[in-house]
């Protein structure tokens, strides 16, 4: 797994520099603007790694309190005009002069510590669902759809490893589900999206402008791609072509093939995280390796599945590949617990 994520960071960091260059000449007038952030993010984000791999996952269990307390804190200040920092229509950002980042990022990751310590506690339903909507509301403030479906999943997944009646689990998918539709239609831009992906691309210059230009980049990839670095749609036609969208960049320059193996790279460190927490004794790091492997596994499907029209368009980056260091960090520490939990906790 500790290859993998290697592997998996590495091709990240050429996807980076190879969708970000336009954009990164127009708006910064500097070609590897986008490239040393993300250098620096992957430093920092396997320096966090081998911290996290070497302190026993159980400590991080004794201080779950303070990261929820922390979470809290953190999607509070982000609503703090002066503090948070609005881009694109949503509050997502904390700003501390010398550096700035997303703190839903790192939420993914104390949440997912705090759900898996009441697991290893034993606790009941309610001592899960009134924290999970806490945070899931305080994200949807921002707003921000997509990281809350995948702080639902990271919630949702931990009590299904408390154990729950099958009803009962089918009872809360489908509140969450209902709730998700009433989010959408309460909300101009969200039901927008919702719309221009049912209507496919009937307006090609307006709402279904991202899908048009998504739609054009993987059909120019065909089967074996255009070759490496000669993307045309990452050229300022496709939108957020280093973040959001870079798995169109991948799939145009690398073709059919080139997309398959990076899904394939991603199910198998899915897999194996999975598998982790099979073969656990130990409640808490069930839990917690179970809580990573789905948050992995479904923010890597929101966005590809977006890519290729499967569904909405969400916004929320794919693991490892889309630029972005707040993202990457908390990624790479979270592989650093369960790598300290397939030493220890097995």
């Amino acid at each position: 797994m500790l290859y993998l994520t290697i592997g998996l960071t590495f091709l990240g960091v050429l996807a980076v520099a190879d969708a970000s260059t336009p954009q990164a000449l127009k708006f910064f007038s500097d070609s590897f603007y986008f490239l040393r952030s993300q250098i620096v993010a992957v430093a920092l984000g396997f320096v966090g790694l081998i911290i996290s791999s070497r302190i026993h996952y159980s400590v991080w269990k004794r201080y779950s309190v303070a990261f929820f307390v922390l979470t809290i804190a953190m999607l509070l200040l982000v609503l703090i005009p002066g503090v948070g920092i609005k881009s694109l229509g949503a509050r997502r950002w904390i700003d501390l002069s010398v550096v700035s980042f997303q703190p839903s990022e790192f939420v993914k990751l104390f949440f997912a510590i705090y759900v898996s310590s009441l697991v290893s506690s034993k606790k009941n339903l309610l001592s899960f669902v009134l924290p999970l909507l806490i945070v899931a509301a305080l994200v949807m403030l921002q707003p921000d759809m997509g990281t809350t479906l995948v702080i639902l999943s990271i919630g949702v997944s931990a009590i299904f490893v408390n154990g729950i009646s099958f009803v009962s689990f089918i009872s809360i998918l489908s509140v969450g589900f209902l709730a998700g539709l009433l989010l959408i239609f309460t909300s101009t831009y969200r039901r927008e999206r919702l719309m221009s992906f049912l209507s496919g691309v009937n307006e090609p210059l307006t709402s279904s402008y991202h899908v048009k230009q998504i739609l054009l980049g993987l059909g120019l990839g065909g089967f074996l791609g255009s070759g490496l670095g000669q993307s045309r749609q990452k050229f300022l036609f496709l939108p957020e072509s280093a973040t959001d969208s870079v798995f169109v960049v991948i799939a145009e320059e690398l073709g059919f093939v080139g997309a398959v193996i990076v899904l394939i790279l991603i199910s198998i460190l899915v897999f194996r995280l999975f598998r982790i927490a099979l073969r656990s004794e130990d409640r808490f790091a069930s839990a917690f390796s179970t809580c990573v492997g789905v948050w992995i596994g479904l923010q890597s499907f929101l966005n590809i599945g977006s890519m290729v029209v499967l569904v909405p368009l969400t916004g929320i980056p794919l693991p490892f590949f889309s630029y972005g260091g707040t993202s990457l960090i908390a990624l790479l520490v979270s592989i650093g617990i369960v790598l300290n939990i397939s030493r220890e906790g097995i």
